[in-house]
């Protein structure tokens, strides 16, 4: 989730729509100026017992961030705490319960991506021996309850703690529980979004299939493959989902400010703190009606806050948010910008991609996505058969946009090899999770704490 740094009292009030419209419209790009951004979350555990640290602990969250200023990072505070820190490859955050996040730098090719997920997971493990900490690489805590987890010290969490139960039932286990692998592509139009954002809805089920890393809670089978993916289906409907509109004629970014509109609000972020606005509108805000700042208007920095508090499948803000993949170990990290920049960003394979999945009705798109979670690759395709039927032919179109990107290392490698990982998913049937769940009922014995031997 996204980390404010400084508080911004002094930029432009929003008077018009245009100004609701803007950030989106700021996001366009030529292709040249197009960048991959890549975002990682992993469970932070002790070595010692496998507790999940807690912030101010002795070789807890607080001092493995301080840790990276070795590396050259500096510290970003909030109310005098360090909540996350700032260098050349982006910002290292937390998630609510201390899962400590990269959200990567803009970069050219894959090449780049995979080489800063790299330092960053030698700098991680570097640290973590300082501080007797262990990293896994999962969707969600497998064997955690959540009153056993910490809450960091971050305004928003607080409020979003105090709000989720009131929207739904799993809420708390999205923020406490779960990890997630991102990525954050550019487009070149509004038309271009478009049909990005339609392939990346339509495909996001894929995506959440080949990676599924989630099979258990609190030590047993839950039943699912994916099971962070199935704790969207019950956290926030109105902001999350997979967003029918988008496939509407007439979408664009006028659609899509209306349904942020519709969004309801967190909060508002003044003078250093988070207010709590649960609940709350932001159209009555725009009328100066807020009850939480009565009399006040919001700010362009307080719109650009409010499009980081929806969590649809794919996220629009002056960039397209890929949010359906569970956490992982480094080769999946790689790959799954891999996935959606060889889909996305060749205009030949955005084209054969949308071929493959335009003829999907909304209703039949919804039942895709909420069948994977439990059956991954087994999901039922619209028109017959399970997702592992195209899930070649998706790789394949990938395959070919990255060979056409030509983006070569110093070996002369182009990006084709990040896929290497879901080919070799696609061609045995198996997901992670299934791998897993083979283990514990196998040399395991149904001994789910064998998990920590596959830390990073």
């Amino acid at each position: 989730m996204s980390t404010r740094k400084d508080s911004v009292e002094n930029d432009p009030v929003i008077e018009s729509r245009d100004q609701l419209v803007a950030p989106m419209q700021a996001g366009e790009k030529p292709r040249s100026d197009w960048r991959i951004g890549t975002e990682h979350e992993k469970l932070v555990y002790k070595k010692s017992d496998k507790h999940a640290p807690s912030y101010e602990e002795e070789g807890g969250i607080r001092d493995l961030l301080l840790q990276l200023q070795q590396f050259g990072w500096e510290p970003v505070e909030e109310g005098g705490k360090v909540i996350a820190m700032s260098g050349p490859d982006g910002t290292v955050s937390l998630e609510p319960a201390g899962q400590l996040e990269l959200s990567g730098a803009p970069l050219e090719n894959l090449h780049q991506t995979c080489a800063e997920t790299g330092r960053h997971l030698d700098q991680v493990k570097q640290i973590g021996e300082a501080c007797g900490v262990g990293f896994l690489g999962l969707g969600m805590w497998p064997d955690k309850a959540r009153d056993e987890l910490p809450t960091m010290p971050k305004g928003r969490y607080g409020i979003m703690k105090r709000h989720m139960p009131k929207v739904g039932s799993l809420g708390l286990d999205m923020m406490l529980r779960t990890c997630t692998i991102q990525v954050n592509l550019d487009y070149a139009s509004e038309a271009d979004m478009v049909k990005k954002f339609r392939v990346g809805l339509a495909l996001q089920p894929l995506a959440t299939a080949l990676f599924a890393n989630s099979p258990f809670t609190e030590g047993q089978p839950n039943g699912y493959l994916s099971y962070r993916s199935h704790i969207w289906s019950d956290t926030d409907p109105a902001r999350t989902g997979m967003l029918p509109f988008v496939f509407d004629e007439d979408f664009g970014y006028e659609r899509y400010v209306d349904y942020m509109l519709d969004v309801p609000m967190y909060f508002v972020f003044r003078d250093g703190r988070y207010i709590d606005a649960a609940g709350q509108s932001f159209r009555d805000f725009l009328k100066g009606e807020l009850p939480a700042l009565p009399g006040e208007k919001p700010r362009e920095s307080d719109w650009w806050d409010h499009l980081s508090t929806a969590f649809p499948e794919v996220r629009l803000k002056s960039f397209l948010e890929m949010r359906g993949a569970d956490g992982g170990p480094w080769s999946r990290i790689c790959a799954l910008p891999a996935f959606w920049v060889g889909l996305l960003y060749e205009q030949s394979s955005l084209d054969a991609a949308w071929d493959l999945v335009k003829d999907w009705d909304m209703e039949e798109r919804e039942a895709l996505r909420n069948a994977v979670p439990e059956l991954a690759l087994d999901a039922p395709l619209p028109g017959g058969g399970t997702l592992h039927d195209i899930a070649g032919q998706v790789l394949d179109i990938a395959h070919k946009g990255l060979s056409a990107r030509n983006c070569l290392n110093a070996s002369g490698d182009n990006e084709t090899g990040f896929l290497e990982t879901l080919g070799e998913i696609v061609e045995s049937g198996k997901v992670p999770a299934q791998r897993l769940l083979d283990k514990y009922h196998g040399e395991w014995t149904g001994d789910v704490s064998r998990i920590y031997k596959y830390s990073f």
